[in-house]
């Protein structure tokens, strides 16, 4: 798979690039942790971000719990409600969080990680099975054009594990 530099393009063309690839690549593909591993690397891979992953809702016991990532070691629960994740959990919209270290009830799973962006994955019941989370090295990292791309990559996942709990 062929990926851009981010510094030779502006982020926009890359997601439009690399979106289209990770349909592609998991297009036939039943499995969502495998699926989620790969979309992972390929975000690590064309943005360099600090760390970038998923976590799964075990909705019996309202944790958050750690599914395939990239990037250092991370929380392995995270509480409904609680830290950026738990949030966007509990509110079902994505959050972007521009200084971590100034956000109420950020969970430090790393203190290398400045800034955040997590966007929720829904089925076709409109049940939330998935939280796309992002973690930068630097404030201020993500912006609209994340949020607009990472939600359609989003969709693009819940097309693909429409049963997904």
């Amino acid at each position: 798979m062929h990926t851009l530099d981010i510094r030779q393009t502006d982020k926009a063309a890359l997601y439009r690039e690399i979106l289209p690839q990770i349909e592609h690549l998991i297009a036939g593909e039943p499995s969502l942790t495998a699926n989620l591993a790969n979309i992972a690397a390929v975000l690590k891979t064309a943005f360099g971000w600090l760390w970038v992953g998923f976590y799964l809702p075990e909705h019996d016991t309202r944790q958050l719990v750690l599914g395939p990532f990239q990037g250092p070691p991370a929380c392995t629960r995270i509480a409904y409600g609680r830290g950026v994740c738990g949030q966007a959990w509990a509110s079902a919209n994505t959050l972007m969080v521009q200084d971590v270290g100034a956000h109420p009830d950020h969970i430090a799973c790393s203190a290398l990680s400045q800034s955040e962006i997590v966007v929720p994955v829904f089925n076709s019941s409109g049940q939330l099975f998935a939280l796309l989370d992002a973690d930068a090295d630097t404030i201020g990292r993500f912006d609209a054009t994340d949020a607009q791309y990472l939600g359609e990559l989003a969709a693009i996942i819940a097309r693909h594990h429409q049963q997904a709990v």
